[in-house]
């Protein structure tokens, strides 16, 4: 009595064993029978690409195709390998002497390396090449790579060297160099779910369209990871798998409720998204698995705004398809943007919270008070729409603030522009070393220039000037001045200009410091924006609100000059005639 088959997975029962079946790789497909045509076969390949993609089995069939014979034993290379001669069978059972495959992540080092440098001398036992395959070769060490490089530049010509790997990064540049790169790409939803259904009807196997689009999602263009999900799907379903079973089988959560959770949302429904979190959790779903899909939502509705092109997924339902482009059509971008952010950050917080539940249903009560936020445009409008508050009595004033305020202004003034007798200097009294100090700012500038931020303060705060000079100086302290201010000022004048100067105190001065002509600027305009209209309505509807800086028209110029590119003038042009 024979033993009973053992039984082979889908991954490895339909496993490509000819170009033609290889899917979704056509670019690579036709560069490789051209060269096979040409009899430009390169030294060594490089396949990378994620996972699943074909790396493997196209070093294999690269392999068979080099060493095929034929049926008759008198074939040469070819892109279309008989499968039936003695070296396509021995190569595609993997027990081929002259085709070695290597695993790099658990042979890395150099003595690994040393062995096959040793080996390519001789030649081949009895296929027309020896071929070696290293597959994951960004597990090489550095000296791996490194003791590789003479034999891979200049193998003999009976050794061929085909690489795959999926960290094409990690791959040495010298190494990438010497060989020919192929890049498999990811296989499109239309041919994965055309490979899913062959297969199935292969096996007698009855399942439903949408859960092949289903596999296909979670594939993310593997053709591996959905033959493997198709092969568990069969047995999951005893008979014909459906959509639901599929869901359950992968954790996900019905698309159609995951849009309805999307919708509850979107509206600021916080109970009812709370409650539909609650029953897709109740039915197996796993939160992290829900967000994960709002997010995919997102991003699906914020690409279909911008090219409706994008609904024609062949992984949607007509159904999605239809409420994806309503969406697209009434969300704002600016809502879509937020949504994903703050839905990056939950799942962040679900991955590292000890109860995912918990950290899930925080998050939609998070999106649910921020989707009806008003933009800041419909802000602005709403408070241009409201009255602003009736404005308070003007405060008494005592008979010594007008004085004040006129003495302010007449230092501001003075100050400013260096008027009045005592602020200003005459020129033909002052030595010519000291005529670039014509005004006390003048003298501000050279503290500041100097870096001396000690003293700058105490000039700036504590300092009350009197009369000034090039060369003089007249102040009043106040009573947080430092008892040595006038000693220490003149001491660092005479040493940054090389001119002594005399600063003397005197009683009283009716002039304010430079702080509080700075602060009493800064008062008056918040005191000004503070009566504006607008800004009295948004104080009323955002009750506590505080004005923290103001920048004035004057302000954004000198900003925007001192930002702008300088202008260049007689600029050289090289095709100009001279």
């Amino acid at each position: 009595m024979s033993a009973p088959s053992a039984y082979r997975v889908l991954a490895r029962k339909y496993r490509p064993e000819t170009f033609v079946d290889l899917v979704g790789q056509d670019a690579m497909v036709r560069t490789l029978k051209n060269a096979f045509a040409a009899d430009r076969i390169a030294q060594a390949f490089i396949m990378t690409g994620i996972r699943g993609t074909g790396k493997t089995t196209t070093a294999r069939i690269i392999a068979k195709g080099m060493n095929c014979i034929g049926p008759d034993g008198n074939g040469g290379p070819t892109t279309e390998p008989c499968g039936v001669c003695e070296h396509c069978v021995a190569i595609m059972e993997g027990r081929h002497v002259d085709v070695m495959e290597m695993d790099a992540a658990s042979n890395t080092g150099v003595g690994n390396i040393r062995e096959i440098i040793d080996s390519v001398h001789y030649r081949a036992a009895s296929a027309r090449y020896k071929v070696y395959i290293i597959d994951e070769v960004h597990m090489l060490s550095t000296g791996a790579f490194n003791a590789l490089l003479k034999t891979l530049e200049e193998p003999p010509e009976h050794v061929k060297f085909i690489f795959a790997t999926t960290e094409i990064r990690k791959v040495p540049v010298t190494v990438l160099s010497r060989c020919q790169r192929f890049d498999l790409r990811r296989i499109e939803p239309e041919v994965m779910i055309a490979l899913l259904q062959k297969i199935a009807a292969s096996e007698n196997a009855q399942i439903a369209d949408d859960a092949l689009a289903l596999i296909t999602r979670a594939a993310e263009g593997s053709a591996r990871d959905a033959t493997s999900l198709l092969d568990q799907a069969i047995s999951h379903g005893a008979g014909e798998t459906t959509a639901n079973q599929v869901r359950a089988m992968l954790g996900l959560a019905d698309r159609g409720r995951v849009l309805d959770l999307f919708d509850m949302i979107l509206r600021g429904d916080a109970a009812g998204a709370l409650n539909e979190l609650s029953s897709q959790y109740s039915d197996g779903a796993d939160p992290m698995a829900v967000l994960r899909d709002l997010a995919e939502i997102t991003h699906w509705v914020s690409v279909v705004k911008i090219t409706p092109d994008a609904a024609e997924d062949p992984t949607v339902s007509p159904e999605e398809r239809s409420r994806g482009l309503t969406m697209a059509e009434t969300l704002p971008m600016r809502v879509l943007t937020r949504l994903w952010q703050m839905l990056l950050k939950a799942l962040d917080e679900v991955a590292s919270a000890p109860n995912a539940m918990m950290a899930a249903e925080m998050a939609v009560i998070r999106l649910t008070h921020v989707a009806d936020l008003p933009s800041p445009e419909e802000l602005v409008r709403k408070l241009g729409n409201t009255s602003p508050p009736p404005a308070a009595p003007p405060m008494a004033q005592s008979g010594g603030s007008g004085a004040t305020n006129a003495t302010a202004t007449h230092h501001v003034q003075s100050v400013g522009s260096s008027s009045g007798a005592t602020m200003t200097a005459t020129a033909p009294a002052i030595d010519q070393a000291l005529a670039r100090f014509p005004s006390f700012e003048h003298v501000i500038e050279l503290i500041r220039a100097n870096r001396d931020v000690k003293l700058l303060v105490e000039v700036e705060t504590t300092l009350r000037l009197s009369a000034y000079q090039p060369g003089r100086i007249e102040f009043a302290p106040t009573d947080a001045a430092p008892r040595d201010l006038a000693q220490r000022l003149g001491t660092r004048l005479q040493l940054w200009t090389g001119n002594r100067w005399a600063v003397s105190v005197v009683g009283t001065s009716p002039a304010k410091t430079i702080a509080e002509i700075r602060d009493s600027k800064e008062n008056a305009l918040k005191s000004e924006a503070e009566n504006h209209p607008l800004m009295q309505a948004v104080m009323a509807t955002f009750p506590g609100a505080k004005i923290l800086s103001i920048r004035t028209p004057e302000d954004i110029a000198a900003a925007a000059v001192s930002e702008a590119l300088p202008e260049v003038e007689d600029e050289w042009d090289p095709f100009e005639d001279n």
